[in-house]
């Protein structure tokens, strides 16, 4: 299990209050809170510093270039959007499996962990603006985009060029259609058809979210990794190529070829898919919401070490992992088809979630604190933020019933 620790950046000031200000990363990872309060900064921060170790392990970059001084900053975090987020009093540490970071007093120093079985991630992070790839044309030739837009939309287009049929969507029966030699993708009803770019927002956004995060977490051993920068594709890319050109010497002995062959396999080869998610509920209707999430619930355990990071504002979405979570618990007493086929209409058995591998923190933009949200009998607590802002409004109604007796 991977944990990091920050104060001082961007809004996130006092940080986490307990363990020393460390807090944990868990199989699914989820953070609430207004906006501006550091939501995204934490889930970008992860997304960079779980890259960086997969780049290390795999010696794609050398210690030396990663430390070099504002390395970090202009380069890693700027593709982030949070290079400006730092201050001289900025301390972030982040221990994954195989190295363990340490910024302070602007620098950063890594040191390797040994001892752990390391799993080969793939990282994607899906961005809030990804409406924009399903709504404009060209979106790749627009400037000033995130870059973690550009990348979403790479890994976009080619999971729609991958497409052999429909895709059944989890939402109103819906299907997906992909035209490769046209360009076009297209929604499918029962009795109607429409351009993805016609379709509602809410179908805009949670698509390519869908589409995206299926391919990769069903394929995860035959998708190399392009989560940082060109950069980074271009070094693998002639990593690769020299490679192949080792194999196809024909004066080399069998022996050597088959290690070339391993070499090429550990290059492209990932174990394992990191799902980093702002805002999945994102223009959807709350029993759309459940339908995403429980997709991504279920794409998360295809794998031993896949993780699921969100960013959200919807308490129903705390909710549904409540759900979760019980039926995680049910699925394992139940002993008929009957009662396993209820469940599975209310909780998707593939979707189903242990409360141990689940941690929710929300962060106040105030102070900037990071505090775990409680939880009991392994179920997330209600009383958290987003339940609150739900009970306020009942309350502030009673307010208005009173005003109104008063009026009479």
């Amino acid at each position: 299990m991977s944990k990091i620790k920050i104060k001082n950046f961007g809004p996130i000031k006092e940080g986490y209050q307990e363990d020393d200000g460390w807090f944990d990363i868990k199989k699914v990872t989820v953070f609430i809170g207004n906006q501006g309060s550091g939501k995204s900064t934490i889930a970008k921060l992860i997304s960079t510093f779980t890259w960086i170790e997969k780049a290390l392990y795999k010696q794609l970059v050398k210690k030396s270039e990663v430390t070099r001084k504002s390395k970090f900053e202009n380069y890693y975090c700027e593709y982030q959007n949070l290079k400006n987020y730092f201050n001289h009093e900025t301390e972030i540490q982040f221990e994954g499996i195989a190295y363990k970071f340490h910024y302070k007093n602007g620098r950063l120093s890594i040191d390797e962990v040994k001892g752990h079985k390391y799993l080969v991630p793939k990282i994607m992070y899906v961005p809030a603006e990804r409406n924009f790839v399903s709504a404009v044309a060209q979106p790749e030739k627009l400037k000033y985009l995130p870059k973690t837009l550009y990348t979403f939309l790479e890994e976009f287009e080619r999971s729609k060029n991958e497409l052999i049929d429909f895709l059944y969507l989890p939402i109103n029966n819906l299907r997906f259609s992909h035209d490769n030699k046209k360009g076009i993708s297209k929604i499918i009803g029962d009795d109607y058809d429409l351009p993805l770019y016609e379709a509602s927002s809410g179908l805009q956004s949670s698509i390519p979210l869908f589409l995206v995060s299926k391919n990769l977490a069903e394929g995860i051993d035959r998708i190399s990794d392009n989560s940082i920068s060109k950069v980074s594709l271009e070094e693998m890319q002639t990593l690769r190529t020299r490679i192949l050109s080792l194999i196809r010497n024909d004066n080399l002995t069998e022996e050597i070829r088959n290690q070339a062959i391993e070499l090429l396999s550990s290059v492209t080869k990932n174990d394992c898919f990191i799902n980093v998610v702002e805002e999945p509920e994102q223009n959807l209707f709350p029993s759309s919401q459940r339908s995403i999430l429980n997709s991504l619930l279920e794409f998360n355990s295809i794998n031993e070490g896949n993780m699921l990071v969100m960013t959200t504002h919807s308490p129903y979405l705390i909710n549904y992992l409540t759900l979760a979570v019980e039926a995680n618990k049910l699925k394992y007493n139940v002993n008929t088809e009957e009662l396993a086929s209820k469940l599975n209409k209310i909780v998707p058995l593939n979707s189903t979630l242990n409360g141990d591998d689940l941690v929710v923190y929300q962060l106040d933009e105030k102070n900037g604190q990071i505090v775990k949200l409680k939880t009991y009998k392994g179920l997330p607590s209600d009383e958290n933020y987003l339940n609150i802002g739900l009970a306020e409004s009942n309350d502030e109604f009673s307010k208005l019933l009173d005003i109104e007796d008063l009026c009479q």
